[in-house]
């Protein structure tokens, strides 16, 4: 099962390092007393006992110092805190980031920054500080390439790992196309480098027996930039292994999860169910995956189950199991499991609707593809297949109970883009709820409440005995639109009529146009997989800059109070946890009501002037790769040109001679003799036919 030449050679070289990438079969299981599979039911559901112990150990060791680093006692929002900082008496906070490809890893980089104490400008706004805070950060489809990227880079500061600090980290390099990192050209050398390494990983994979997909070609191309093995002055060789063989569950083996300093991950995804069309959207009741270092199942009712992260690959039935297999969390292919969106736009022989044809992307998509789909055998090579290790779990619930396989797809095709079901679940018992929406919702790419809307709707149709429930918010995309709470921070859920309150806050930071009406560069398409340094800086810096802006209602100013706002915001619930709970301060009565969404006093758009919503590029002067190409082969081309004006003027002097000659011969014979002119260009074709016949026999 060899794609070409140069792969064999690329095997015989790198067979411990790219090829990583396949997993363990028939290995010993861990010794566990009764069934591998972790079931319950919506009312005896828990934390897995690994995860319980970080949370509580972060809110221990951890979490106090940073509420004290980022809010003191509270006084400078109105408030005078006597109780002590300890974990009973602090909110506990989840964030989640959602939305499509480099737009929303890049709006994910450029918000966390602005919420990070690490960063001096958002610590002297007041908004640095509520990344620290958080217990749990959720990333689905692009939201997950960041959330996976700092996890495995070991918690840097988001804006060292985007551009790299010369030395460890190399940044993502989003000026080297995703697909197409060199050229235009499906023959460029390079390319071909890259492609081969990358067919070569998943065919390893192949090679142990295990369907594969284009889903695995994807988290291979993922990993060259989000994870840490790759430099510029590597991409193309194979001095390592490009990610391949950094696991999920090896995450609990980081520095910073040691010593509790990251939030817990959690990465989302979507399921198919057996013989539903998977052109169309997910229904909102289909089974939501959740991926944490520890586990891999679903709290949905439904299905109600947990597996050990690092045997997730691994086939069992009623919880039996003899022998494991290891090695299948792949980071880059749970990474390309969120975002697995090929079910959607790929047709019966490669099609890649949307992607780009100028930057190569779909000749690219298309190679790999070929290449795929005829060497190795898949149940389905648009889906990414997981062996199913909950057949015969709760058979009269849940969808795929007598299948073998899950067929899984990128976290936002159920519409719930941004994976609030997670931190939602009863079990996790989070006061606050952060909802990071880089979401491409209307014509201009910017979110529309979409997102939440299709959470809540989960919530109150399928999940109200596994999740909280969820705040109120607008009845429809519209009323979001048409209420400007799309276009600005808004806080959900202020107002609670219990005690405790019968659901989390919800604080929404949209993806949105910049306060002053310059230029949007945040709203970029899904399928832009190439962005010049340029692009990206003014790409993250106007996420920074709008997440650290807030609003003023009628201007477009920022607001100096917004950090205080957002302070404010946050230790609302810790109010609420005192017996009794003190009154709101008066300056944080202020901020709710700027800031709190009030069904009964609902917000306008008009009160957001001048707003500028179509994306303009930053860097129009940046040559794309088919400029980029034309300027590097420009000698070549020209040669190539002047060669065949030279060849195309000796035919037509041949022809103008021979014609002369053959004047003087009879016009009877004349009909045949002009057929012989032909054949200068049978030998023309001849030779054309086989010189691609030998540069096909390289790919």
């Amino acid at each position: 099962m060899v794609v070409s030449f140069l792969l064999a050679s690329y095997l015989s070289v790198v067979a411990a390092k790219i090829t990583d990438y396949a997993p363990t079969i028939n290995a010993p299981c861990p010794k566990i007393s009764g069934s591998a599979v972790r079931s319950f039911t919506p009312q005896t559901q828990a934390l897995n006992p690994q995860e319980e112990s970080y949370i509580a150990a972060r809110g221990a060791n951890v979490i106090p110092n940073a509420w004290s680093d980022w809010v003191g006692d509270g006084s400078f929002v109105g408030y005078n805190f006597s109780f002590p900082l300890n974990e009973s008496s602090l909110p506990r906070i989840g964030i989640a980031l959602g939305g499509q490809g480099y737009r929303a890893a890049q709006f994910g980089a450029g918000a966390f920054s602005a919420l990070d104490a690490r960063n001096a400008t958002a610590k002297h706004s007041g908004t640095g500080g509520l990344l620290q805070v958080a217990s749990y950060l959720a990333g689905s489809s692009g939201g997950s390439w960041l959330t996976a990227s700092l996890m495995l880079n070991d918690w840097p500061n988001p804006s060292t790992l985007v551009y790299g600090d010369g030395a460890s980290l190399s940044g993502w390099m989003l000026d080297l196309d995703l697909i197409a990192p060199n050229s235009i050209d499906t023959s460029d050398k390079r390319n071909q480098e890259y492609w081969c390494s990358i067919l070569a990983s998943v065919e390893a994979k192949a090679n142990a027996s295990i369907d594969t997909s284009l889903t695995d070609l994807w988290g291979r191309v993922l990993s060259y930039h989000f994870l840490n093995q790759t430099t510029s002055g590597n991409f193309y060789t194979n001095d390592t292994g490009h990610g391949a063989g950094q696991l999920w569950s090896q995450i609990p083996l980081l520095s910073s999860y040691t010593n509790q300093s990251m939030p817990f991950p959690i990465i989302a995804a979507d399921s198919l169910p057996p013989g539903s069309n998977p052109m169309s959207a997910v229904s909102s009741d289909s089974v939501v995956y959740e991926f944490t270092p520890l586990e891999f199942g679903s709290w949905d009712p439904s299905l109600s189950a947990m597996v050990s992260m690092a045997e997730s690959g691994t086939h069992i039935v009623n919880g039996l199991v003899s022998t494991c297999m290891t090695g299948f969390d792949q980071v880059g292919f749970v990474m390309g499991t969120s975002a697995s969106i090929f079910n959607t736009i790929n047709g019966p022989n490669g099609n890649f609707t949307g992607f780009n044809d100028q930057n190569g992307d779909i000749a690219g998509m298309q190679f790999l593809y070929d290449q795929l789909s005829s060497k190795v055998q898949s149940r389905s090579l648009n889906v990414a297949n997981w062996p199913n290790a909950f057949q015969g779990i709760n058979p009269t619930m849940f969808q795929d109970s007598s299948s073998q396989w899950l067929s899984l797809v990128d976290g936002g095709s159920n519409l719930e883009q941004v994976p609030l079901g997670s931190l939602f679940t009863k079990a996790r018992a989070l006061d606050i709820v952060v909802a990071v929406d880089a979401s491409a919702d209307d014509s201009n790419r910017w979110p529309n409440g979409t997102s939440l809307l299709t959470t809540s709707q989960r919530i109150s149709s399928y999940l109200s005995s596994s999740h909280q429930a969820f705040p109120p918010i607008p009845s429809s995309a519209q009323d979001f639109v048409n209420m400007g709470v799309n276009e600005r921070p808004t806080f959900f859920g202020c107002n609670p009529s219990q005690t405790p309150p019968e659901y989390p806050l919800v604080i929404y930071i949209p993806n949105s146009p910049p306060l002053d009406g310059s230029a949007p560069a945040t709203n970029t398409g899904d399928f832009q997989f190439h962005y010049t340094p340029l692009s990206t800086a003014v790409f993250i810096n106007q996420a920074f800059q709008n997440t650290l802006d807030g609003f003023v209602p009628n201007t477009t100013a920022p607001d100096p109070n917004w950090g205080r706002c957002l302070q404010c915001a946050a230790l609302d619930r810790a109010r609420l946890k005192l017996t009794p709970p003190p009154p709101r301060s008066g300056f944080c009565t202020g901020c709710f009501v700027q800031y709190c969404y009030d069904p009964n006093d609902p917000p306008s758009a008009s009160a957001l002037p001048g707003r500028d919503k179509v994306y303009l590029d930053p860097d129009p002067g940046g040559l794309n790769k088919v400029e980029d190409f034309l300027d590097r082969e420009k000698g070549a081309i020209i040669g190539g040109v002047i060669s065949v004006v030279v060849l195309i003027s000796a035919g037509i002097a041949f022809i103008f001679w021979w014609r002369k000659r053959e004047e003087r011969k009879s016009r009877y014979t004349r009909v045949h003799e002009l057929r012989e002119d032909d054949e200068p260009w049978k030998f023309y074709e001849s030779y054309s036919e086989n010189h691609e016949m030998h540069r096909l026999s390289l790919f």
